[in-house]
């Protein structure tokens, strides 16, 4: 089945009634003109080689040359030429720390740097994988959704750093659970998580979320990096050593113990990072044995038209027209041939030039298609916009501009292009495929709700979408959360606001202090020691329950490392 690139050409379908009007003009006219010739009998003698049935049949002809005509402005194409990439492969979970003990430098340059290092390495050897990351601290963030888009990948690793997670500390089990959520439930195996991490976890129940995912079919693999002698943290604001809140030097040691027992849980391996190729060789042995699903992925669109055909049916229709006479008998008359020759050779060179336009369009497209495949982004690029610049509405070429702009990291360009394809295709699963890859780049550039609305969209259109489905869900946490880290931030502006009303309220103290004192109530002393008494009993009794609560519940020191 196949649907119209440029619907909006059918609108001269609406004339050919006005032709069939002109048409029983005609006849009428002809009716007429019998008449006042002169003796109906005598006339239809003199006419009698004229044929009225052929020149209805003309007039067929002529329309539906004209119907075909438009049809091939139009461009009928199918989708049976869309390229599809079809991919063995597994959804693999980063969960990468990035809190501030990933800052010391007992491995060179420092434990975070060498952790980037080794998923870049880790993520060229995994072409056919769909890769998702989650960076944690004192919280987890998703910071990208699984896709099989390794170049963002590698761009979304490489701005990992203690400053993207606002609160401080190691929370393993909140990493795990929100790489837990990022896979699809349904399934229950081709799912593993990586984790990397110095293990200084300062929360409790890593262990008891690992066991949980393994029951869900999802295997976790962990890297412990750091020593476990321990080294300083060079804290990057002040470029100095940190110190806890009692000023003693913070030493941060690397927690083998609870990155293997993780891995243990979670049915993986454990491994103490010395030689980054050694780590990776052995992570990419781990993940290619196990199970793994053919995918089928749209790739780039590429559709098969048929505007040639339809054009090819238009002239053969009209050189019938003019090779069938109107007459019962060919006529010696050679002249109308010749007129009519002369204008199906207008026509056809009044057409051509379209043909060759579309023709041309389609090349340019297919050969942005292959510098694509090839990686070259720019020359794809620069074939897409040629297209876009001499053919606005041309909705294919927009759509694979916008692939190649978001593949060439121009985001904010590829959500323009994917809007203009969303505006001139009449095609639901092309909008939606577009409103989808919108949201997709919005998404990680942390527009959390312009692609929730891309997501919407995408599911009113094609509500069958499990990936749009799934990012959606997605997203709206993330929404979610930084909701709560505003709440948190104004939380802790307004102790400084209230310091600042404090401030500005001093002079009226200081002024209310130099007013007259008022003058001592008249208390006896017998009243007063009695209502002190009853003050020191009340300190009293604070006292000793503060004491109960701390003996209860021992003082933990708060870590922000």
């Amino acid at each position: 089945m196949f649907r119209f690139q440029h619907i909006e050409y059918l609108i001269a379908l609406a004339a050919i009634p006005l032709l069939a009007l002109l048409y029983f003009f005609v006849l009428d006219w002809k009716k007429k003109t019998i008449r006042k010739i002169g003796d109906e009998r005598l006339v239809k003698e003199m006419i009698k080689n004229y044929a009225p049935q052929k020149f209805a049949i003309k007039f067929i002809l002529v329309v539906a040359a004209f119907a075909v005509t438009v049809f091939a402005l139009a461009n009928p194409r199918s989708k049976t030429g869309t390229e599809k990439v079809n991919r063995n492969g597994i959804d693999i979970m980063v969960a990468l720390d990035v809190s501030k003990s990933m800052l010391a430098q007992d491995i060179k340059p420092n434990r975070l740097e060498r952790a980037k290092q080794l998923l870049a390495k880790l993520i060229d050897k995994l072409p056919d994988d769909r890769i998702g990351i989650v960076v944690f601290a004192g919280r987890a963030y998703l910071q990208m959704p699984l896709t099989g888009d390794h170049g963002a990948a590698k761009m979304y690793l490489s701005l990992a750093s203690p400053d993207i997670v606002p609160t401080q500390g190691t929370v393993i089990a909140d990493a795990l659970n929100m790489c837990s959520t990022s896979f699809n439930s349904k399934e229950k195996k081709y799912k593993t998580v990586i984790l990397i991490s110095d293990g200084e976890d300062h929360d409790e129940g890593a262990l008891k979320t690992a066991s949980q995912m393994a029951d869900e079919g999802i295997i976790i693999n962990t890297v412990g990096i750091g020593s476990p002698e321990g080294a300083t943290i060079i804290d990057e604001t002040t470029n100095e050593i940190k110190k806890d809140n009692n000023g003693n030097t913070v030493i941060t040691k690397l927690n083998e113990e609870e990155l293997k027992s993780i891995a243990a849980k979670g049915n993986g391996i454990y491994q103490l990072f010395s030689n980054t190729d050694d780590v990776v060789a052995k992570l990419d042995a781990q993940l290619g044995s196990m199970d793994q699903r053919t995918v089928t992925e749209d790739s780039l669109v590429n559709y098969k038209t048929y505007f040639q055909w339809f054009l090819l049916l238009g002239l053969v229709l009209l050189v019938i027209e003019i090779l069938l006479s109107e007459k019962r008998r060919m006529s010696d008359n050679r002249i109308i041939p010749i007129v009519r020759k002369i204008a199906l050779l207008l026509i056809v060179y009044c057409l051509s030039p379209i043909a060759s336009s579309a023709q041309n369009e389609k090349a340019t497209i297919k050969k942005g298609n292959d510098a694509y495949e090839k990686k070259e982004y720019d020359k794809a690029i620069a074939d897409y916009q040629k297209v876009t610049e001499k053919n606005p509405t041309n909705a294919t070429a927009a759509y694979n501009l916008g692939n190649a702009l978001y593949k060439n990291k121009q985001s904010d360009e590829a959500v323009n292009a994917y809007e203009n394809a969303v505006t001139n295709t009449n095609s639901k699963e092309d909008k939606a495929r577009s409103f989808y890859n919108k949201g997709v780049v919005l998404q990680n550039n942390k527009k959390i709700p312009e692609c929730i609305d891309a997501y919407k969209n995408a599911l009113k259109l094609s509500p069958d979408d499990d990936d749009a489905r799934q990012n959606l869900q997605k997203a709206l946490v993330q929404q979610k959360q930084q909701q709560q880290k505003e709440k948190n931030d104004k939380e802790q502006k307004k102790p400084k606001e209230d310091q600042k009303q404090q401030d500005k309220q001093k002079p009226k103290d200081e002024d209310k202090q130099n007013q007259p004192k008022p003058q001592p109530s008249k208390l006896t002393k017998q009243d007063a020691e009695e209502k002190l008494k009853a003050l020191l009993q009340q300190e009293k009794n604070l006292q000793d329950k503060l004491k109960k609560v701390n003996e209860a519940s021992p003082n933990k020191p708060e870590k922000d490392w």
